[in-house]
């Protein structure tokens, strides 16, 4: 952590004060293909942090199989099927952000255009890196009953394989405010509390308060409540513990109970090896994963561990 030294000159006195520079989360990258789940992924980014300074990146990529035969045959004999995709998407994007800068004409809000020909998983990592995005914002495919979020391939392959933090957005899913956090954790132990800030920093600017939900079944490793609650107090003081027996069988149902019964608006969790979501997330069949709750949904990456 950076210190900063910022000198006062007075008559008689000289002032030094230590001010400490802390980095926000504030570089938020939005992949975007223009459907209506991706845009409204947008909507509820720029709602969450309005009051925040942010620098977006509208992120686009392209494939070259996506692009069809009839599509071909409009393109010049001197234009590249390449150039003629970025150049398609480009538009798409500043129309995107036109439309965004009109509705929200928020100046604390710096909109920028990335377009990519790639992998989609490798193309996130690499514009990641390369704008240090802080958070990836993103939308969720489709539904699958009332309750149920049908979570798309590349949303789950980007918690899988991504190195940064993944908010993602149910399809239809409007901004509410994030009165309420829960976060969702089945072994404290395994958790680098460095890998917190991207939800320490949503409960800043959204003044959010906090509920741990402790999940454990037959085959976690159980730890005292007192153990538990001595760890995380040291990073949410005010936070409200509950502890919850389960199993993978229910889980899904007592999160849900939990979430609409105390007016969760965003449920969060730190993807840890050897923990009873590593599980989970084996069992299920990854393409078509669903989680039984219709709010956003907070996965951290715990990279250190």
């Amino acid at each position: 952590m950076q210190l900063t030294f910022v000198i006062f000159s007075m008559p008689l006195f000289l002032y030094i004060y230590f001010v400490q520079d802390t980095k926000f989360m504030n570089k938020i990258l939005l992949p975007t293909d223009f459907s209506e789940n991706s845009i409204n992924a947008i909507h509820y980014a720029l709602e969450l942090f309005k009051n925040t300074h942010c620098d977006f990146y509208f992120f686009n990529v392209q494939k070259a199989s996506s692009y069809i035969s009839g599509d071909m045959m409009t393109v010049s004999s001197t234009t590249s099927v390449y150039q003629t995709l970025i150049d398609e998407a480009q538009k798409s994007i500043s129309q995107l952000i036109s439309d965004m800068k009109s509705k929200y004409r928020n100046n604390k809000h710096l909109f920028h255009s990335v377009v990519d020909y790639d992998d989609f998983i490798d193309a996130v990592n690499q514009v990641s890196e390369n704008h240090n995005i802080d958070l990836i914002i993103m939308g969720t495919k489709g539904a699958s009953g009332l309750k149920k979020i049908l979570f798309g391939s590349n949303t789950v392959k980007i918690m899988q394989r991504s190195n940064l933090p993944v908010l993602a957005i149910p399809s239809g899913y409007s901004f509410q405010g994030v009165e309420k956090i829960a976060f969702v954790n089945s072994n404290f132990k395994l958790i680098n509390t460095n890998n917190f800030k991207p939800l320490e920093d949503i409960m800043t600017v959204q003044n959010s308060t906090l509920d741990i939900l402790h999940l454990s079944d037959q085959r976690q490793e159980g730890y005292s409540q007192e153990e538990a609650q001595d760890f995380f107090n040291t990073i949410f003081k005010e936070a409200k513990h509950e502890f919850i027996n389960t199993s993978i069988e229910t889980m899904y149902d007592d999160v849900h109970d939990y979430i609409v019964n105390n007016n969760i608006k965003v449920l969060a969790m730190v993807d840890k090896k050897h923990s009873f979501f590593e599980r989970l997330f084996k069992i299920q069949d990854i393409q078509r994963f669903a989680f039984n709750i219709d709010i956003p949904f907070l996965v951290m990456r715990n990279t250190a561990l």
